[in-house]
């Protein structure tokens, strides 16, 4: 294992395989994108995953990854320290607003056709999908049911018996990391995407876990700079976690 790896991964866990990942970028027009897929040997658990996410490693379905793209480091993994982040009175709106509407469940990952249909109208409303067919039940069993990590769960919202959003999140014994949340688009007013972001920082208070970690930040990418709204906030730019306490872009509004 290369001396990138070694210094990415705990040294207590095994790891069955890294495989080379090229493919275009779906951040960036016109690139591509280097990701090597790391595949453990286990399941990583709660502290293992603590020391993967400082280091700037994500997780879909079995594998870790992180960017090792050539001439170019515009994917910038994103932290929250719950313990300095600013509710201003917008957020605390959003977040009134939504505990008078909702219902929140905890819960393992699990796939079916609620759920499914609503990811794939996400997906379609707000073209992520790149042309690309609808999900598939593997394909999503795949990308959020399988775990590398011990400890997944769904936060699931629910207004009136309706689903109308799912959060996925792994869980480190100091942090929460953002895996992926889609959201019914008839429900945009409820702000879905932020509330999620805030009740899970929520959950971190409540469990005394500092950070949340809220995936990859591309300025040029408007599905994903509207996290530069979170402050303050870090991010791993050339292997440091820098602070950023002012939004210097103006993204859209999740």
């Amino acid at each position: 294992m290369n001396e990138t790896f070694s210094k990415r991964l705990p040294s207590s866990l095994p790891v069955l395989n890294v495989l080379d990942n090229e493919h275009p970028c779906s951040y960036l027009p016109d690139r591509t994108a280097t990701m090597p897929l790391i595949y453990p040997g286990r399941l990583v658990d709660e502290a293992e995953f603590d020391h993967m996410l400082e280091h700037g490693l994500r997780r879909s379905g079995r594998f870790a990854y992180f960017t090792a793209c050539h001439n170019c480091q515009r994917c910038e993994p994103t932290r929250i320290d719950v313990n300095e982040f600013r509710w201003t009175e917008s957020w605390r709106r959003i977040v009134n607003r939504g505990d008078r509407l909702l219902e929140v469940r905890l819960a393992t990952p699990t796939i079916d056709a609620a759920r499914l249909s609503l990811f794939n109208i996400h997906r379609n409303t707000r073209e992520l999908g790149s042309g690309d067919q609808d999900y598939s039940e593997y394909d999503y069993e795949g990308f959020l049911v399988d775990s590398c990590c011990s400890s997944t769960y769904e936060l699931s919202y629910w207004r009136d018996d309706e689903l109308i959003a799912v959060s996925i999140i792994d869980c480190g014994d100091q942090s929460i990391s953002a895996v992926y949340t889609y959201f019914s688009p008839e429900h945009a007013k409820l702000s879905l995407g932020s509330y999620s972001v805030l009740k899970q920082i929520q959950i971190a208070e409540k469990t005394e876990r500092r950070f949340v970690y809220l995936g990859m930040y591309v300025s040029n990418n408007r599905h994903l700079n509207y996290k530069s709204r979170f402050l303050p906030q870090q991010r791993y730019i050339e292997g440091k976690w820098v602070e950023f306490h002012e939004r210097l872009e103006a993204p859209a509004d999740p």
